[in-house]
């Protein structure tokens, strides 16, 4: 125990060390009991204001002067960037130099040490123990994950019984090596992240006792390293492998077993996080008490199906037959293109840098156009594949970082899936909860997707009345069946789309109207506008609404913020 401390964190005598202390002087900087205040006014060599130690001012810890030690640096030479005293002044030593107060100095470098330590308490700090909690929640579902992947392979292998035994044998020790592979990659993950936080607490240490000492020495040579923490190290990014399992064939056993997915671990780069002065938010734009319709644009087909905005008053459009168009407020044609195959686009979606995707399940492809060229991405069907597994493009969406979201359907109609690709490059699938339930429904019908501006995946399920949002990881975070109130029949989302403050907003075809909900999947209220069969959405750049109506073939802009 500190020899100035008792079990109750009394303050004692900076003289005795053994009295309660009682008062202060202000200008020596001292505590001091009854006892010691005489003792301590007895030195007629300095000046004393001793006052009662409740009512002290707060008072700089003033340095003694190097080169006149007699003497207390009361002041800062801004060109040398140190303290000096009043004869370091007017020696000329720092003539034609910028004097400043050594007060003003230390409340300039006390409220930059406040905001450095406040910024690592609140901002930096928690990202790290965050990004800890995460890496340690994955590697705790490690074990049940492979467990699933292990226990799957059992069970073709007793259906399989002798005939596969090699072959299950071979999977279970390619998944132990994936899973070691994985497991190491998290582990050296989490000794990044403990080694940075184990620098960040020793440095906001540091800052709390510069602080709490009031030293200008220490102030005066303090150098900040909050820029070298704001760039997260890199994040480990590991996609689960996954065992395809096949009806078994005798004749083609080892081919319709299906294969285990290469484990893929990549190192996304950290994030940079701003400093809390650069730190912002979107504006915050309330509804509108009433939506208001400010344009009517004429698409010319018998039935409309997508829009998606170039700008604000250009529009591309997809409907019932092999062409798209580009459209203005005004109903002109400003271009058109007709797909590669000659059938009828599915979806479209408009890129960043102003291109054009579309898919076509014709030929199970996506496509995209740029400058009147037409560039097919990805194509889903080559060489053979068992049938149930053959997979066809529906809805499309670009994200944020440029990736794209596809909706896929399998031939049999049974399963439904989202995957991200990354130019030609499958990088996420999504398709399953965390118990392997299905998180959309089967059948045909179409399902309209779209990114939040918090990176969830927001899809309309038509099938299945329902809007399923996952986050970034594919983890489901909630679902939304409709809200009861001004609707005569049952929810029948279609297009769906999101804005600058992160709403989801989803046409209900058969009720006319659009539901507008929040990020977390609260209804906040509709538009109706006198929509008619409301299809396709999407929001332009100043968060106004495109409804693209199916049977009168008209989209409509519509101000609702």
């Amino acid at each position: 125990m500190h020899p100035r401390r008792s079990a109750q964190e009394v303050l004692l005598c900076d003289l005795c060390e053994t009295v309660p202390l009682q008062s202060h002087c202000e200008l020596c900087n001292i505590n001091l009991c009854v006892n010691c205040v005489g003792k301590h006014v007895s030195d007629s060599s300095k000046r004393h204001n001793v006052v009662p130690f409740l009512h002290r001012k707060s008072t700089p810890n003033y340095h003694k002067c190097p080169d006149h030690t007699d003497k207390h640096c009361e002041m800062f030479c801004e060109k040398c960037g140190i303290p000096v005293c009043s004869t370091c002044v007017t020696s000329g030593k720092h003539k034609g130099h910028d004097i400043s107060d050594i007060l003003e100095k230390l409340s300039t470098k006390t409220e930059s040490l406040q905001k450095d330590l406040e910024e690592l308490e609140t901002r930096t700090y928690p990202r790290y123990e965050k990004m800890m909690s995460d890496v340690e929640r994955e590697k705790a579902e490690l074990e049940t994950n492979y467990g699933k992947l292990t226990t799957d392979a059992d069970e073709q292998g007793e259906i399989l019984h002798r005939e596969i035994t090699a072959i299950v044998n071979q999977r279970k020790s390619a998944i132990a090596e994936m899973k070691t592979k994985h497991l190491d990659a998290l582990n050296k993950d989490t000794e990044e992240i403990t080694q940075k936080m184990a620098e960040l607490k020793q440095i906001m240490s540091d800052l709390k006792s510069m602080l709490k000492s009031n030293d200008v020495s220490l102030f005066s040579t303090y150098k900040s390293r909050n820029s070298e923490f704001r760039t997260l190290p890199p994040k480990v990014r590991v996609i689960l492998p996954s065992i395809s399992l096949q009806k078994i064939n005798t004749d083609q056993l080892n081919e319709m077993l299906g294969s285990l997915s290469p484990l893929s671990i990549n190192t996304e780069h950290g994030d940079t996080m701003k400093s809390a002065e650069a730190v912002s938010s979107p504006p915050v734009k309330p509804l509108l008490d009433e939506p208001r319709l400010t344009a009517t644009i004429d698409t010319g087909y018998e039935y409309l199906a997508s829009v998606s905005c170039l700008s604000e008053d250009q529009v591309w459009t997809c409907g019932d037959n092999e062409i798209m168009k580009l459209l203005n407020l005004q109903s002109k044609l400003l271009t058109s293109k007709e797909t590669k195959s000659g059938g009828m686009p599915t979806d479209i979606a408009v890129l960043r840098d102003g291109g054009l995707v579309y898919t076509d399940d014709k030929n199970t492809t996506i496509n995209l156009i740029n400058n009147e060229q037409i560039q097919t991405v990805i194509t889903l069907q080559k060489g053979w594949v068992p049938f149930r597994q053959r997979w066809k493009p529906v809805n499309v969406c670009s994200t944020a970082s440029n990736d794209l979201l596809v909706t896929m359907i399998s031939d049999d109609e049974k399963q439904s899936k989202v995957v991200r690709y990354s130019g030609s490059t499958e990088k996420q699938s999504i398709q399953f909860d965390d118990q392997g339930r299905p998180l959309y429904s089967s059948g045909p019908f179409t399902k309209y997707l779209s990114e939040n501006r918090n990176l969830d995946i927001c899809v309309a399920d038509r099938s299945a009345s329902v809007v399923v949002v996952v986050n970034q990881s594919g983890k489901l975070r909630f679902t939304y069946t409709g809200h009861p109130s001004n609707t005569e029949l049952s929810f029948d989302p279609r297009g769906i789309t999101t804005d600058s403050q992160s709403h989801i907003l989803t046409a209900d075809c058969v009720n006319n109207c659009v539901h507008i909900l929040d990020q977390d999947g609260q209804f906040l209220r509709y538009i109706h506008c006198d929509l008619k069969l409301p299809f396709g959405l999407c929001v332009d750049i100043r968060d106004n609404l495109f409804v693209a109506e199916w049977k009168t073939a008209k989209v409509k802009k519509i101000q609702y913020l």
